[in-house]
């Protein structure tokens, strides 16, 4: 069995995770997504598998595209640090 059939998305409509736009009706559309995400029990392995398949579109683990990819840059950001101190570099 997988995870996502656990999802609290399973009975949503599927575009409702997929704004189009980012102002207005989009931002809605967002929030009510994201209150989904809120309670459901894979939220944290919805989240993982999306940024590890690199998906860029819609709402996965409670987090949109842009949050997403602001997570993603401070985890490159943060190993990077990490990187040149392992090597005796300077921060």
């Amino acid at each position: 069995m997988s995870w996502q059939q656990y999802g609290a998305c399973v009975d949503h409509d599927p575009e409702l995770f997929f704004p189009i736009g980012d102002a207005g009706p989009a931002l809605i559309q967002l929030e009510a997504a994201k209150a989904v995400c809120a309670g459901c029990p894979v939220r944290c392995l919805c989240l993982e598998w999306a940024l590890l398949a690199g998906i860029n579109d819609g709402v996965w683990g409670g987090m949109s595209e842009t949050e997403r990819l602001a997570l993603n840059r401070r985890k490159r950001a943060s190993l990077n640090g990490h990187t040149r101190l392992a090597a005796g570099g300077r921060r």
